[in-house]
């Protein structure tokens, strides 16, 4: 991808007849690691694709309504994030709606594993099968800082929470997943 700057994409982005050229340029630009980003909190391709689109027709629709007060990064990581969010809440409704003896983390774990996409070993499976069993919030949290490699102020930004808080966070995360391991 060329260095085009995110002030550069908004820019064309408000000329009317750059507009598509712009979207695309944005497009090219955060693609593929937003999906890898919702991929982490969804787990499963498909929903990672979903969680993707919508976030790309939010982006669209609202680009022109971007006001500058956080980094475009972190303005379109804020919409993938509450999108990927927004689909497992809905999941989680609905599959307990369907079977609500059956455990919701238990029903991703497993559709990861017979998820066609993922070519990760059993380590990889056992640290997804571990970071899905914490809560939201430090999940989240989780796959910002160790696969996504953020900054926490980028992170803070995102999540609309302190520094601090998220390294408290990342830190109780870290040990949860250590002892999930562990007993494994």
């Amino acid at each position: 991808m060329s260095g085009i700057s995110d002030e550069e994409i908004v820019t064309l982005f408000n000329d009317s007849f750059e507009k598509e050229r712009a979207f695309t340029l944005l497009v090219k630009k955060y693609q593929e690691r937003l999906y890898w980003h919702c991929r982490k909190l969804v787990l499963n391709h498909e929903d990672a694709d979903d969680a993707l689109q919508n976030t790309m027709v939010k982006v669209w629709k609202n680009l022109d309504t971007f006001r500058g007060d956080s980094s475009l990064f972190t303005w379109i990581f804020r919409i993938a994030t509450n999108e990927s969010l927004t689909l497992l809440r809905t999941r989680k409704r609905h599959d307990l709606k369907i079977n609500s003896d059956q455990d919701f983390e238990s029903n991703l774990s497993e559709s990861l594993e017979a998820d066609p996409y993922f070519d990760g070993n059993e380590a990889q499976l056992k640290l997804q099968k571990a970071v899905l069993a914490l809560p939201e919030k430090q999940r989240t949290v989780f796959n910002m800082k160790y696969f996504d490699e953020m900054r926490y102020e980028d992170i803070s930004a995102i999540l609309t929470t302190s520094v601090g808080a998220l390294k408290a966070s990342y830190h109780h995360a870290v040990k949860k997943i250590e002892k999930f391991l562990e007993d494994e």
